[in-house]
């Protein structure tokens, strides 16, 4: 086992301090995240902080979706303030019959619930991410103002003020903000949310089932969760829909606010990259307010 500090051991130190096991090889993948493998041969991922709270907010996440029993995620081997360890996931390719399931599963998170909008998992700071983002997790109990205080209005500042997004195009997110009561369609309790639901976040597992990673889990809206799944395309998308709608039917009127509920990721792409991200936000909104 490594001597080192934590601030300044590499993967597989970490790996083997975090997991009392020695490690025999070790794979980066990228400048955050590796693969090591512990002796008698599992491998794990280990991945290093994207910044302050991050990896704790992570871990914290995982912990609460796999509390739901539904979705599975890969179990935490072990944390700290700037490495996570859970279990690699090996990858198959997506079929209709695990789609299905995680579909239904998707559901069931959900029905898991969440003591109220913006509410942390247990153990979580406050002060999480989503992607490389901040994401402050700070509690209400009305989804429509919570929704447009903590997840839009925090994004569209940091656009503006970034130069990414044109007054006109902010004028727009804003009016979204202020009908958001009459968009937001019939109230629905708050929901256990993955929080970062796009496809790549989506692991087609070999044995057939669905696994999620990367949380950027709170409470929220379940069609925030749906919404975003469908922005960047999921394989069998149809399929997990379906399967979620037997389950678990959304409000009437679903399909009109899914750019309503696009609006926080694409707001948080036009933050961590600006380019054309700003002009599918406001499309998104413009889309909202038409219904």
């Amino acid at each position: 086992m490594s001597t080192e500090g934590p601030a300044a051991e590499g993967p597989a130190a970490a790996a083997a301090r975090l997991t009392g096991r020695r490690v025999t090889g070790e794979r980066r993948l990228s400048g955050t995240l590796s693969e090591v493998v512990l002796d008698g041969g599992a491998v794990v991922m280990v991945k290093r902080a994207d910044g302050p709270g991050a990896v704790r907010a992570e871990a914290a996440g995982l912990r609460w979706l796999a509390d739901a029993g539904t979705v599975p995620v890969p179990a935490v081997h072990g944390d700290d303030d700037r490495w996570l360890v859970t279990d690699r996931v090996a990858t198959g390719r997506p079929d209709p019959q695990a789609a299905a399931r995680f579909g239904r599963d998707l559901a069931g998170l959900h029905a898991a619930g969440a003591p109220a909008f913006g509410a942390a998992p247990p153990g979580g700071p406050a002060d999480a991410w989503i992607g490389a983002a901040p994401m402050r997790n700070t509690p209400g109990a009305d989804w429509p103002h919570w929704y447009a205080e903590h997840r839009v209005l925090p994004y569209l500042r940091q656009a503006v003020d970034a130069g990414a997004m044109a007054s006109a195009g902010a004028a727009v997110v804003a009016e979204v903000c202020d009908r958001l009561p009459e968009l937001a369609g019939p109230a629905e309790p708050p929901a256990r949310l993955h929080g970062d639901l796009w496809s790549g976040n989506v692991l087609w597992g070999a044995d057939g089932r669905v696994r999620v990673i990367d949380p950027a889990a709170h409470g929220g809206h379940r069609e925030t969760d749906l919404a975003m799944l469908r922005l960047f395309g999921c394989p069998q998308w149809d399929r997990v829909f379906g399967a979620y709608r037997e389950a678990a039917p959304p409000a009437d009127g679903f399909a009109a606010r899914v750019p309503l509920h696009q609006l926080f990721p694409l707001l948080v792409h036009t933050v961590l990259f600006g380019g054309g991200y700003a002009d599918q936000a406001v499309a998104a909104a413009r889309a909202a307010l038409a219904g």
